[in-house]
């Protein structure tokens, strides 16, 4: 049997059947029409900070607590001297210290420094024979305990001369790779710590060799007023613009680690004199024993407080995780994500959620 359509019936069934053949002929939709990916998240921020040995329990207590956010700590115990050795401060080498951050999961590259007086630093870093002598007994430190690496933090030729800072910063550089090529030997970590660069400051450091050579390049972006100085703000976003915009120039982003304050400096006002080292806990105690508004500077997104002491009119400029909170996005924009605290312990404990944010 036979079944019949009416006519308007049959003309719409062929009419559907050339529709569909025409739908299997049409091309495919053009591969580039996708719809967008979703936008990819910053990368994540490394935290580094240094261990100041004059507070090394509570400073390694602080370091267990956040080595979830820790990549390096770097205990100050070492010391370089004029005659190119290396000497131990009182609580170096605490192996407690080395095997705990290491069960953490954190790397320990500890700091040699220096306070030199001056010119014997430019003397030692331009002799060919004692900078051979010194990176020796540098390797001689690296090789003593289960390090991961060195950090060297020298600072007393920054103020060189005119006259000498050329000679001084050639030496400086071929010390530093000198050093890392032994130290990359080893497998070890070569990092160097180094002032900012600016208009008027850092000419003695060469970014560019220094880049080249270490595994990490750490600038200590603080101190902008200093204890010497006048009162002010350690760091703001638009120095911190002016310090990445010349050193990513010079260096991979990708070695440099940007050293934030968790200190301050506290001033009597009108009288020459250092100022007193504070911490940002204890800035933030002071600030509430006697009683002075929070109050946090729109220009430098750094909080500030005056009082009295006696006769005397004392200010004081310090950091915490509010104003860290301004400065971080300068370092986003640049592409620099790592960074590296002075020092663990002194920190607003807010800090670290800071620190922990894209």
């Amino acid at each position: 049997m036979v079944l019949r359509l009416p006519r308007r019936a049959r003309a719409l069934t062929v009419l559907a059947s050339l529709a569909v053949a025409a739908a299997a002929l049409a091309p495919l939709p053009a591969a580039s029409d996708p719809a967008p990916p979703p936008a990819a998240a910053p990368p994540p921020r490394t935290v580094s900070a240094w261990l100041p040995y004059w507070d090394q329990d509570n400073a390694y207590e602080t370091a267990l607590r956040h080595a979830g956010q820790l990549h390096t700590v770097s205990p100050f115990w070492y010391e370089a001297k004029p005659d190119g050795r290396v000497a131990k401060h009182f609580s170096a080498e605490e192996q407690r210290v080395i095997d705990g951050l290491h069960g953490a999961g954190i790397q320990v590259v500890p700091t040699v420094m220096e306070k030199m007086p001056h010119g014997a630093l430019a003397a030692l870093v331009t002799d060919p024979a004692r900078r051979a002598a010194h990176i020796k007994n540098l390797l001689a430190v690296v090789q003593s305990r289960a390090y991961d690496g060195l950090d060297l933090d020298y600072e007393t030729i920054a103020p060189t001369g005119d006259a000498d800072y050329q000679q001084v910063r050639d030496g400086y550089a071929t010390m530093v790779t000198d050093l890392c090529r032994e130290l990359r030997a080893l497998r070890k970590q070569c990092v160097i710590t180094v002032s900012p660069k600016t208009a008027g400051t850092g000419r003695v450091w060469d970014y560019a060799r220094l880049g080249a050579a270490a595994d990490r390049l750490r600038i200590m972006a603080y101190n902008l007023h200093w204890a010497e100085g006048r009162p002010g703000p350690l760091s703001t976003p638009a120095w911190y613009d002016d310090i990445l915009t010349r050193a990513t120039a010079e260096v991979p982003r990708e070695k440099l680690e940007m050293g934030l304050p968790a200190y301050g400096w506290d001033w009597a006002v009108g009288s020459p004199g250092r100022a007193r080292h504070v911490t940002s806990q204890s800035a933030e105690v002071l600030r509430r024993k006697v009683g002075a508004p929070y109050h946090l500077d729109p220009a430098s997104s750094t909080p500030h407080f005056t009082y009295k002491e006696g006769g005397t009119t004392r200010e004081v400029w310090y950091q915490d995780a509010r104003g860290t909170a301004a400065h971080l996005p300068v370092l986003r924009r640049h592409g620099v994500d790592r960074t590296v605290l002075w020092a663990l312990g002194f920190e607003d404990p807010e800090l670290w959620r800071t620190l922990a944010t894209p």
